[in-house]
């Protein structure tokens, strides 16, 4: 251990001694390194060879690249680098941005970060006054450390155009720049900025797209400015609400010329519109209700199901039953294509970064492939509920067979009797109608989301018309309800309408009704009301009680 600090005091006695060597011809430049971020350099480290003197001939003069290659290396690939090899004159290199070799301030010190608008603006002059007059400039010269600078936002050496998809201010990637600073939680507590403005952003409609690469979609910099960001009081501010409708008109011709366009950023629980935030806590509560309802209805109709089966009871006597025709057959296989593919591009419009939704986001920089989907999904939903309402008035057989799937009183008293008695609560299995509550429940609740679906998605789609006569405020209504809906829409399917036909121990593993028309479900051949038995074990003499049938027909029936 001795010997290494030995061996470096010596060497850097002699990285001293060569500079003050090199001081005796060189003073200038001496006195110069002395002060600059090359100070701990020692002369030969730039200059080797010279260390002899007089100096060899023919040695290669000294360049940045020996110590800083990565650096040199993203300079290269940059627009300064760029304009250079075109023979723009003036074109900045190394020593204009740093200065002299022996005069280079530390980059990093709060005077070079301080001087870098400066620099820029030597060749930017309208954009440095830009800057000047925005609230980065203003917060620059209250003399605010972290204040945000030209190479904050373009970088420092790799400074490549907005057009290339690597520029930390392409379109796509300019929420993530800005995001540095405004989702930075101890700057926004440090100078009191709203600290969700990146989140609700994320969360937006433009946030959405931009997530998925979409270089059409607003970004931070349409609405707020890029070097003249003023803050929302300002009177020449874009965002200030008397320029709001001229800022959002720009790709929403006439919105907010009627009403003021109210809040941009939306955060749950805080800052929202009070409509949207009792949608929101209305479907909060609605859907555990009901997805509880569902998964214990059914959870109880299983274990029935899996208990009688244990105990060696009598199966429930195959009887075939027309469920649906033809036309109905077509109308429920576009139906159910139609739902698919809506739930699969809608949640992607959510969620673009899952693996799931990867296949529609692939092509989103080019061309807006979850949207078209989606939009074309809508259209032969809404189609085929047109089409339903036609047949049925022109068919009267159509209708007598949807008069049976009206609601009755009776529905609540078997809803009841049945749930009690998968909960084991009774003993009586109930007699329920031809088309029970279970089908009930899933026919009007497919007509009822499919008029909410239809009527908010319509609204989004015409947002541009709904701008221009309404407040913003009723575009995020319609978004909260058409997102919560679709919640509740595919967890229902999921848990009701799934069990039904497919993992019922009745019918699995598929009722067939959907491809022939005919259901071969188990249906009850007696409505006794006697509490259900165990089958008689083998053997048992033959006047033994012979056990009882089922108290009434299936509650999937």
């Amino acid at each position: 251990m001795l010997l290494v600090l030995v061996l470096a005091a010596c060497g850097l006695l002699w990285a001293q001694q060569a500079t003050v060597d090199c001081a005796t011809c060189h003073e200038q430049q001496g006195k110069t390194l002395s002060s600059s971020a090359h100070a701990s350099v020692s002369c030969v480290r730039c200059h080797p060879g010279r260390e002899v003197y007089p100096h060899p001939a023919g040695l290669k003069p000294a360049t940045c690249e020996t110590c800083h290659a990565e650096v040199v290396g993203a300079q290269r690939r940059s627009v300064h680098a760029e304009a250079a090899r075109r023979g723009v004159a003036g074109a900045p290199d190394c020593g204009v941005c740093h200065g002299g070799v022996h005069e280079v301030k530390l980059a990093r010190s709060v005077e070079f970060h301080r001087q870098v608008p400066e620099l820029c603006g030597m060749c930017h002059a309208e954009i440095l006054a830009q800057y000047k007059g925005s609230v980065h400039g203003a917060a620059l010269a209250k003399g605010r450390p972290e204040a945000p600078v030209c190479t904050s936002c373009h970088g420092e050496h790799a400074i490549l155009p907005p057009s290339s998809r690597e520029s930390t201010v392409f379109p796509s990637r300019i929420p993530e720049t800005c995001g540095q600073c405004h989702g930075n939680l101890r700057l926004n507590r440090k100078y009191g900025l709203p600290a969700d403005r990146l989140v609700s952003f994320e969360a937006s409609y433009h946030g959405l797209a931009a997530r998925a690469g979409s270089v059409t979609v607003a970004n931070c910099a349409s609405c707020h400015g890029a070097h003249d960001v003023l803050p929302s009081s300002d009177p020449n501010s874009r965002i200030h609400p008397r320029n709001l409708a001229k800022t959002c008109g720009a790709c929403h011709p006439g919105a907010g010329s009627r009403f003021a366009i109210g809040p941009i950023h939306l955060v749950p629980g805080r800052a929202e519109p009070t409509a949207v935030r009792w949608a929101r806590i209305f479907y909060q509560i609605l859907i555990p209700l009901t997805i509880g309802f569902m998964l214990l209805h059914n959870l109880g109709d299983w274990l029935r199901k899996l208990r009688r089966k244990m105990r060696g009871m009598a199966p429930l006597q195959a009887a075939a039953s027309l469920r649906m025709l033809p036309i109905e057959r077509v109308q429920h296989a576009l139906l159910a294509i139609s739902f698919i593919v809506l739930v699969w591009s809608g949640f992607a419009l959510k969620y673009p970064e899952q693996w799931w939704a990867q296949i529609l986001v692939r092509w989103e920089s080019s061309f807006p492939v979850r949207g078209t989907v989606h939009r074309i999904a809508a259209v032969v939903l809404m189609a085929t509920a047109v089409v339903h309402v036609i047949t049925l008035l022109a068919s009267q057989r159509l209708r007598r067979h949807w008069q049976t799937l009206w609601p009755t009183r009776r529905d609540v008293a078997e809803g009841l009797a049945q749930l009690a008695y998968n909960l084991g609560l009774s003993n009586r299995r109930p007699l329920l109608s031809e088309h029970s509550y279970i089908e009930k429940i899933e026919y009007w609740s497919v007509v009822w989301g499919t008029a909410v679906m239809a009527i908010t998605g319509i609204l989004l789609w015409a947002n541009n018309w709904v701008l221009a006569r309404w407040p913003k405020s009723v575009l995020d209504f319609a978004n909260t309800i058409h997102y919560y809906e679709a919640v509740l829409a595919a967890l229902a399917i999921a848990v009701w309408h799934f069990y039904t036909v497919i993992f019922d121990p009745d019918v699995y593993p598929m009722d067939t009704a959907w491809l022939t028309g005919w259901s071969h479900r188990p249906r009850a051949i007696s409505h006794s009301r006697e509490p259900e038995t165990a089958a008689p074990e083998p053997g048992q003499p033959a006047d033994a009680p012979a056990p009882a049938t089922e108290e009434a027909r299936d509650p999937n029936a």
